[in-house]
């Protein structure tokens, strides 16, 4: 299972009044992800990366029935769940909690936020949707009250369908997210500028 091994960035947390926490993709590290805190404008903030075991959040396709991710996606929500209170006890409310990932660690920002959600700072999925077979609308309840997320991907993308973006940005609407999508063509597995562009826009402004 999963344990809660983070590499911290940016200011202390004890200092900051805003959190980012970054989730990887498969095969990657913390450390890469980290990396792209330097395009990010987040200065203010105290960065959280935590590292998966083996590298990967779970084992199989995001489209795979959650069941054969198990117990590997549960133990990943439940990091998330325990790094969320950790900030919270730090006197760091939920709407000053901003969410981060790409590709794999783009479905599980969006999977926890939509299971968890309330008023975040905001969410950003690069390259990423919910996670299952099918969308299983009796996972996600509560309210966003308004919190920005953005989603970017390519069409195509090797792992990630369109079609499952766009199913994961009704979901997100119905809980009043407000909902950013951008769509590329043949952007390929990756991060552009100009979704760079767009989170500073829209989710780091202030």
């Amino acid at each position: 299972m999963h344990k809660k091994q983070i590499i911290q960035a940016g200011k202390d947390i004890k200092d900051a009044k805003k959190v980012l926490i970054m989730l990887h993709g498969r095969g990657a590290s913390a450390e890469d992800i980290l990396s792209i805190a330097s395009y990010l404008k987040v200065n203010d903030f105290a960065i959280l990366a935590p590292q998966a075991t083996n590298y990967t959040w779970y084992p199989y396709s995001f489209l795979m029935p959650p069941k054969q991710n198990e117990p590997w996606l549960s133990s990943a929500i439940e990091v998330l769940k325990e790094i969320v209170k950790d900030i919270n006890e730090q006197g760091i409310s939920s709407a000053h909690i901003y969410f981060l990932g790409f590709s794999q660690g783009a479905c599980l920002t969006l999977e926890f936020v939509a299971r968890h959600a309330t008023r975040w700072g905001g969410a950003v999925a690069f390259t990423g949707g919910l996670i299952g077979d099918k969308i299983y609308p009796e996972n996600y309840s509560g309210d966003f009250n308004d919190t920005p997320v953005f989603i970017g991907t390519s069409d195509p993308d090797p792992h990630v369908p369109v079609e499952r973006v766009e199913e994961s940005v009704q979901v997100l609407e119905r809980m009043h997210a407000q909902v950013t999508k951008k769509v590329y063509k043949n952007m390929g597995h990756t991060i552009s500028q100009d979704e760079i562009d767009q989170v500073n826009k829209l989710i780091f402004k202030d």
